[in-house]
């Protein structure tokens, strides 16, 4: 065995044949194991099928996401040392959390589709258990260094933006789709004479008919342009490049021809390779990059099942982005979930891979800005779409209100406090008040 891999329960010198030993089930759980440092842990909760103990079915969890399978096998013991080990079994047969470790040979490194489909594939429509959800990955510092990790992360507020010591802001035109090129670019363009730092596409906004990709990222950077001169600040677009891997490269290539500073990548549905080919392009033209998490409920919505959002802000900066929608922290429109404890895992040290900047957004407006920052801290982006277009006074006023809410909390003056002397901020209390949309 390896050095700091014990034999598993189940498996002995005297079950050893003379080309190999026989593994099974059982030899895939030892709850005397202490994990090394080279072993990637996942930890599991899951509800064990019918007449399956924990330990049974967490046997089989670690045996289909390794190298088992269902029939006893005669294999070299070199093989073995390849086996995910259960362990840390807390529950009964009415299921509970278990940890499975998998030695890091197990995996192709810089390979994130090949590390997914051992921890997050199969095991998840197995009969053994009839709910399993990965919930917290602890990385080795050889498997999360094997990829290229976030190029920019927190530092694209003063290094690319005007950001220095408050959230950056982004927005989205509305109606997310339907707007033609000049419309966008126009909405783009009263946002950033607003106050907003971004203009951000939607997800699903990318090529279509009524606003081409080419024309609207040349026309938005135009309209950019004479933003920033009249401002006086950075302004940038967050233009949506997600398509076939090939197409996302050429079309990175002409957002930095074009003097953009981002791309904006749906991660999940592009697939992890896809970013992964995405960030070495951005390193070589000097972009940023920042994930839309579109479909990411398909796998963290159902909280007993599937892989939490928390794994997959893991992937997410392990491969490379630099910012990620976490969510509002019950704050806006969308479900809550566990976005402080996100958020803080973007910001920590991490095997010296850069922080990842978590971005809020979905359903916020001005009146909510100072519980969100209250519960998040301002090490975050802040997006609003309806919250800055939906103003009884336009867009610009819009941008105004939702922008003078976050300086008023960066200076300490309660929000109501401020808009005594900013009437965008008023107008916008008057209409929206504190409460969150649905």
């Amino acid at each position: 065995m390896s050095p700091g891999r014990s034999r598993p329960v189940g498996s002995s010198v005297a079950a050893s044949k003379s080309h190999g030993m026989s593994i099974k089930y059982a030899d895939f759980v030892d709850e005397s194991y202490e994990p090394t440092a080279e072993d990637l842990v996942c930890t599991f909760r899951l509800v064990p099928g019918e007449g399956l103990t924990l330990a049974e079915a967490a046997g089989r969890v670690a045996s289909e996401s390794s190298n088992g399978t269902w029939a006893a096998l005669d294999a070299p013991e070199r093989v073995r040392e390849l086996s995910a080990i259960a362990f840390d079994l807390a529950g009964d047969a009415d299921g509970g959390e278990v940890q499975v470790a998998y030695p890091d040979a197990l995996f192709d490194p810089g390979n994130m589709p090949q590390i997914l489909s051992c921890i997050a594939g199969n095991i998840l429509g197995m009969k053994a258990v009839d709910t399993i959800r990965l919930l917290d990955c602890e990385w080795p510092a050889s498997l999360a260094t094997s990829f290229l990790g976030p190029q920019y992360g927190p530092d694209v507020k003063t290094e690319i933006l005007d950001a220095e010591g408050r959230p950056p802001t982004a927005t989205v035109p509305k109606p997310k789709v339907g707007l033609n090129t000049e419309e966008h670019a126009d909405v783009g363009y009263e946002a950033w004479m607003g106050g907003v730092d971004l203009l951000k596409d939607d997800e699903n906004l990318t090529d279509q008919s009524f606003n081409r990709f080419d024309a609207r990222l040349k026309r938005s950077l135009e309209r950019r342009d004479e933003a920033q001169e009249a401002t006086g600040e950075a302004k940038d677009y967050l233009v949506n490049i997600t398509d076939e891997t090939n197409v996302m490269l050429e079309r990175v290539d002409e957002v930095a021809a074009q003097g953009g500073g981002f791309v904006m990548v749906d991660v999940v549905t592009a697939g992890w390779s896809a970013v992964q080919s995405v960030r070495e392009r951005c390193e070589e033209q000097g972009l940023a990059i920042h994930a839309h998490r579109a479909m990411h409920a398909a796998f963290d919505r159902l909280p007993e099942h599937g892989v939490s959002m928390r794994v997959l802000a893991q992937v997410a900066r392990i491969v490379g982005v630099d910012h990620i929608h976490t969510g509002t922290a019950g704050f806006g429109k969308l479900e809550n979930e566990d976005t402080v404890g996100i958020n803080a895992w973007l910001a920590s040290d991490f095997h010296g891979v850069s922080p990842v900047l978590p971005v809020a957004s979905g359903g916020l407006h001005p009146g909510i800005v100072e519980p969100l920052l209250d519960t998040t801290g301002t090490d975050v982006m802040v997006q609003a779409g309806g919250g800055i277009h939906g103003h009884p006074d336009g867009t610009r006023a819009g941008a105004k209100a939702f922008r003078q809410s976050i300086d008023a909390y960066v200076a300490g003056v309660p929000v109501g406090e401020y808009a005594d002397d900013h009437p965008e901020l008023a107008a916008a209390l008057a209409e929206w008040g504190t409460e969150s949309p649905r």
